[in-house]
């Protein structure tokens, strides 16, 4: 077989990018509330500029933290692209009338062992289950991978967001895609391969955080699963 007969193999480049801390919640649930991020330590978004390509197309979600990450990263140098498409699919799971609940007390009231906010397949009450997260995002990205075919795509998103494709990067799995963690401002890199015959993904990297040798920024991580404690 000649080099011209092998099938033709198209990378294209995910960058996800969690948005930055949420620090009004009142340490409650906030899940698809519409509700503003910290993005004051311009360190962190040094480091993430650095990090990031420099030609590449840029998807975020409808919220409005997702907005201001972007923005904390260009003002940080990294060139503003000409446009930023907004996806409201790529959301965080819709929590329903669990947003506004003390996270801690309903963590809490789970099961022990729980890594999310319930089991993969049970919806919160009057909103979505991780299922449903998860299968809005797959359509979503698997969208994105036709419109921007061998490119870099960086998409700043939601940590719920960010496990799912993680989960249809390990083989259309959502409930491993749970077993990592997600830090704010972190960055995660998914690669897809296209050929003729076939699909596949790799993960190159998964909550890399270009700060994490200075522990003065350590912030980044706010407990949001099992470690979070209840109140007393």
């Amino acid at each position: 077989m000649t080099a011209e007969d092998k099938p033709k193999v198209v990378t294209t480049r995910w960058w996800w990018v969690r948005h930055a801390p949420v620090r009004n919640d009142g340490g409650n649930i906030y899940g698809q509330s519409d509700i503003a991020c910290d993005t004051s330590d311009t360190y962190v978004f040094n480091a993430v500029a650095k990090v990031l390509p420099r030609t590449a197309v840029w998807y975020s979600s409808n919220l409005k933290r997702t907005h201001q990450t972007a923005e904390a990263i260009w003002a940080a140098g990294f060139p503003r692209p000409a446009l930023m498409k907004r996806e409201a699919d790529l959301a965080e799971q819709n929590l329903g009338r669990w947003q506004g609940m003390n996270r801690a007390e309903f963590i809490a009231s789970r099961p022990v062992g729980t890594s999310w906010f319930a089991d993969i397949n049970e919806p919160a009450p009057g909103g979505e289950s991780f299922v449903d997260l998860y299968n809005r995002t797959r359509r979503t990205i698997e969208r994105i991978n036709n419109e921007a075919s061998g490119q870099d795509i960086i998409a700043v998103a939601h940590g719920g967001t960010i496990k799912a494709a993680v989960g249809l990067a390990l083989g259309g799995l959502p409930e491993q895609g749970l077993a990592f963690d997600i830090d704010n401002v972190s960055v995660t890199r998914l690669d897809h391969f296209a050929s003729p015959e076939r699909t596949v993904w790799r993960l190159p990297m998964v909550n890399q955080q270009p700060w994490i040798a200075d522990a003065a920024h350590a912030a980044m991580h706010q407990p949001a699963g099992p470690e979070v404690k209840k109140l007393a």
